[in-house]
Parts: structure tokens; C-alpha cells; sequence
């Protein structure tokens, strides 16, 4: 049997080393539960059940339509779509779609889960990532396009981990340095992702293949969500597990 935690170093290159002590079996589950559905989904077009060429791309669109967010279906009042926030965090349109959500998720929520806790962190995810799609759809009340993925719940995590650990260390790539890794703090690292994210949105403002607005929204709820969490929480004997390298913040 592979190691679970040997399989996940080929990645170290872009992520912060997994912290020692308690396991991440929130982050974990959420990354086994969106791979499995992708896999057996007809977005992978790895199920022959769904048929190939265009019977395939058919049930591609039911689908989409049938789990993910329509922002018009959603602020009709329709019940069928009322659950569709909840769902439309774990599915993935495309492999890329699917393997970059999961990384981020991976590089972020562990350290995120540790300091919150398993119950807690499982409720922020799902909370500010549901939070984050409505959002979108107020924004796009009239639009038909249908939105899919755990993006807005992975920012609300960028967005808290910025707030709980905004002096831990993680290794970034930038394409305009030829991909060279390269290791940044949090509070340097994030705001600049966001700073993107804006500028995305502000170009992207006539129907977004990409929902720009849900990633804003969602790390926006995160870093709120977690400053409140903060406050309310008596602070632990122990520390959080510094990341590779590092002091603890």
C-alpha cells in the first residue's frame, strides 16, 4: 500500500510542509470526496456510461445544470435549486479545474484545519464556500451560466489562513520568474492573489467564464469568519506547528 503522506510530497515543491500532530480529516475528506465525485461524473469522461462525442458532452450539461448554482434558477425561489450551493462545491468542470482547487485546498486548509479544529473548519468551509456562491448569484441575478466548484470555499480558507497565520511561510511559483519556487509569507503571498483576483473580475465583468466575484466574496467571508472565531476562542497551551523552516508567527 502507497503511504498516503509519501504520495502527497511530489507536490512539496508548492505547498507548505503538512504539519505534525492532529490529521487533517476534514481537508482530506473534502479532497477524496471531490475527486471521487469527479471521477465517477461525466466531467472526467472517464465513466463510459455517459457515452462518448456528443451524448457525452449532453450529460456533461445536464449535469452541470442539475448540480451546480444558475443564479436565476436560485433567486427564483425554485426548491430543485436550493440545495445547488451546497452541491456545486464538489464538482469540477475539468481536470485543471479539479487538480489546481485541490492543491490550494491542500497547501491551506491543513494549517487552517489544525488551528480551528475539525468541526469547526468543517463548518467554515462549507458555510462561507455556500455564502460565497450566493453572493455571486445576487451580483448576476439574471444570468443563466451555470457556476461549479469549490473555489469560493478554498478562498474563505485563503482568507482565514491569511488572519490566523498571516506570518507562516509557503512556497510560491511565479510564471514572469520562470517558475522558480520561492518562499513568501502569507500577509506578502494572499493580498497579492487577491490583487489578481480584482483585476480579473473588473475585466471579466460581462458574464465571467470564471466567477471572480466568488473568489473576493468568499476570502472576504473567510478572513472576517475567522478574526470572529479568533476572539472567541481561548487560546490553546499549545502553539500551531510552524511551517517548514520557519519560527512560529
Amino acid at each position: 500500500m502507497i503511504d498516503k503522506r509519501g504520495a502527497w510530497r511530489v507536490v512539496r515543491v508548492v505547498a507548505a510542509r503538512l504539519p505534525a500532530g492532529r490529521g487533517a480529516v476534514v481537508t482530506y475528506g473534502v479532497i477524496a470526496l471531490c475527486c471521487v465525485v469527479f471521477a465517477v461524473s461525466p466531467a472526467s469522461g472517464l465513466n463510459p456510461a455517459y457515452g462518448t462525442g456528443e451524448q457525452l458532452l449532453t450529460a456533461q450539461r445536464d449535469y452541470f445544470a442539475r448540480w451546480g448554482v444558475i443564479p436565476a434558477e436560485l433567486l427564483s425561489g425554485s426548491a430543485r435549486a436550493v440545495v445547488t450551493p451546497v452541491t456545486a462545491l464538489f464538482v469540477h468542470g475539468s481536470w485543471l479545474h479539479l487538480l489546481g482547487n485541490m492543491l490550494f485546498l491542500f497547501v491551506f486548509g491543513v494549517m487552517a484545519e489544525e488551528r480551528l479544529g475539525h468541526v469547526r473548519f468543517a463548518l467554515f468551509y462549507v458555510g462561507c464556500g455556500v455564502l460565497a456562491l450566493c453572493v455571486y448569484a445576487l451580483a448576476n441575478a439574471d444570468s443563466t451560466q451555470t457556476l461549479v466548484g469549490a473555489s469560493g470555499a478554498i478562498s474563505a480558507v485563503l482568507g482565514g489562513f491569511l488572519r490566523l497565520l498571516p506570518k507562516a511561510r509557503v512556497t510560491s511559483l511565479f510564471p514572469f520568474l520562470f517558475f522558480l519556487p520561492l518562499r513568501f509569507p502569507a500577509w506578502l503571498v494572499l493580498p497579492f492573489w487577491v490583487a489578481l483576483q480584482w483585476l480579473a473580475a473588473r475585466r471579466d465583468a460581462e458574464g465571467p467564464s470564471v466567477a471572480y466575484l466568488a473568489h473576493l466574496a468568499g476570502f472576504a467571508l473567510g478572513f472576517g469568519c475567522a478574526w470572529v472565531l479568533e476572539l472567541r476562542t481561548t487560546r490553546v497551551s499549545t502553539p500551531a506547528t510552524a511551517t517548514e523552516g520557519d519560527s512560529q508567527p
